[in-house]
């Protein structure tokens, strides 16, 4: 049970990557994100989402204890969870005039893909720089610390993809 939770709290092993393990978790996350568009249902997208950040908290915070360390760099699920966060508010801004969810074109399309590399680059910024009140967030024990600080980057992103971006 705990080589299973540290292996997916681990990002199915890419959190071992010794070099910036949190941005191969984050493009992880890309995947994840893409996988919850292909639901092709808003509901789907928002109940994967928050199974997703759920099971971060939970696995995260087992991992935690399992290291024997307090935010352990290669813990990236936090990372993968919080990615599909970045783009809520394009998300919703489609959602609100087409009733649908988005193609994946229109993220990773070859007239789209710049704006979502943006959006990864931003999520990376502000995850790895932690402006107020991320870096206080990680005082919240155990998952919570881990996942939180994480989905406020995302959350960062998406209000300004709104501010940015508000007629995508």
């Amino acid at each position: 049970m705990h080589g299973l939770a540290l292996f997916l709290a681990q990002g199915f092993g890419i959190g071992r990557i010794p070099v910036a393990p949190g941005t191969f978790g984050s493009a992880l996350g890309l995947l994840w994100f893409f996988l919850l568009l292909r639901t092709d249902n808003l509901w789907l997208y928002l109940l994967g989402t928050f199974v997703g950040v759920a099971a971060s908290v939970w696995l995260c915070g087992l991992a935690e204890k399992i290291l024997n360390k307090k935010d352990p760099g290669s813990v990236v699920l936090d990372e993968i969870a919080a990615i599909p966060v970045c783009f809520l508010g394009w998300i919703l801004i489609w959602w609100a005039r087409n009733h649908s969810l988005p193609p994946s074109s229109e993220f990773f399309g070859k007239n789209r893909w710049y704006i979502t590399a943006g959006f990864f680059i931003a999520f990376r910024f502000f995850d790895v720089l932690k402006p107020w009140p991320i870096r206080k967030s990680q005082d919240l024990r155990g998952g919570w610390g881990i996942t939180i600080d994480d989905l406020l980057a995302a959350a960062y992103v998406a209000i300004l993809s709104l501010a940015l971006f508000g007629r995508i």
